[in-house]
């Protein structure tokens, strides 16, 4: 409970949680949910998790840098990340970046 009332004032503080905690789908939630960057200290399998990738980059966008390499070329998560920065177009899978729609998103 700690971890998790910790993360949801500072998302980041994830990446000091206990490798297991890291791998905690809620803590996880509660940590992206606050700040998308905490993905990066997310357990590998999280950030290949389409929930917890999606509320990542809705919150910021460049997290799509740190999701599973199958999500970054889902156009769902991809067309929420350059929404939220059009800079999360650089991590989108090269079809994706080269797809009308997504790049107009990202403008």
């Amino acid at each position: 409970e700690v971890v998790l009332e910790a993360v949801r004032q500072n998302g980041v503080a994830l990446r000091f949680a206990d490798e297991a905690l890291r791998a905690d789908r809620k803590i996880v939630l509660a940590a992206v949910r606050q700040s998308g960057r905490a993905l990066e200290y997310a357990h590998p399998a999280l950030r290949a998790d389409l929930e917890v990738v999606l509320e990542a980059v809705r919150q910021n966008g460049v997290a799509l840098r740190f999701a599973d390499e199958a999500l970054r070329a889902d156009r769902k998560i991809v067309l929420a990340a350059v929404r939220q920065s059009g800079r999360a177009l650089e991590y989108a899978h090269p079809a994706l970046r080269a797809d009308l729609e997504v790049v107009l998103e990202a403008v």
